[in-house]
């Protein structure tokens, strides 16, 4: 066999192995490497860039030498579950950077960590000032996670007791100026539809760069052109401005009118409204 086409079959053969030892060892020799995956994926792509090149040993040499190296993490793994101080030293320990918005110095000499290395990955996070930051650390895998104080965090509804509808992923059913069928069939729409909304909106279908139905059946629209402003859809602020008007309306006339019948009855009807409102609320206002 020539030269060349030993070294095509060896790194074929060597390709395939590897992606083999890969789905052994698992997923986290990809998303997250330990002391031993790192120095274990170094030492099977050497081994593996041997085994195409070098044409006087036999192949098992460099299988059995991968085959020894792949296992050598996943008996880690295994012992690592069954043992925290084994853990510990496979795997290692976080670090704490800062604490109640100060930097702990002797920690970032420790994991060797420069106040510029910090602030950027501070900022990584949108913590752009330490003093707002209630605890920050480095995780085992070197990715620093933080926790900005109880009053620089984020406001949600939760926090405003507020109920929102879940959140669910949108269908673009326009991509590149050409209509997508299949999310229109899952979103129960069809080209009709679409080409309505377009016509409501004053877009041609070529001119739109992305279109995206959300759970409600609103089209969304971002255009080639990003000096044009796409309007934005507004038939669910039209339907709580109308229940909201209608209410307004019940409670209106009950005011108005002399008969008591009447006043109860436009008072009943005004809170049943109003507990409709506040229920469909959630879905009808972003």
């Amino acid at each position: 066999m020539p030269d060349w086409l030993s070294i095509v079959v060896r790194s074929i053969g060597a390709l395939v192995y590897l992606f083999i030892l890969t789905k052994i060892v698992g997923k986290r020799q990809i998303r997250q490497l330990t002391y031993i995956e790192y120095i274990v994926g170094i030492s099977i792509g050497s081994i593996a860039a041997f085994m195409a090149t070098e044409m006087d040993g036999p192949i098992y040499h460099s299988l059995i030498a991968m085959t020894i190296f792949a296992i050598f993490p996943v008996l880690s793994e295994f012992l690592s579950l069954k043992s925290k101080v084994v853990r510990d030293v496979v795997e290692g320990k976080a670090t704490i950077l800062v604490k109640d918005g100060k930097l702990l110095e002797d920690n970032l000499k420790k994991e060797r960590l420069t106040l510029e290395d910090v602030m950027e990955q501070l900022r990584l996070k949108n913590a752009f000032r330490v003093a707002d930051v209630e605890f920050a650390l480095m995780e085992a895998n070197g990715e620093v996670s933080v926790l900005l104080k109880s009053q620089n965090q984020p406001i949600t509804p939760s926090h405003l007791g507020i109920e929102v509808s879940p959140a669910e992923e949108p269908q673009a059913v326009i991509m590149d100026g050409v209509i997508m069928d299949e999310p229109l069939a899952n979103m129960g729409l069809n080209r009709r539809w679409i080409n309505t909304e377009l016509a409501k909106a004053g877009v041609a279908v070529e001119n739109v760069f992305l279109g995206q139905v959300d759970k409600a059946g609103e089209l969304y629209l971002d255009l080639y052109d990003d000096k044009i402003q796409a309007p934005e859809p507004q038939e669910r602020k039209l339907t709580m401005a109308t229940l909201k008007k209608c209410q307004s309306d019940l409670e209106l006339y009950a005011l108005a009118t002399e008969s008591e019948q009447w006043k109860a009855n436009y008072t009943e009807e005004a809170a049943r409204l109003q507990k409709l409102i506040d229920r469909l609320a959630p879905y009808l206002i972003r």
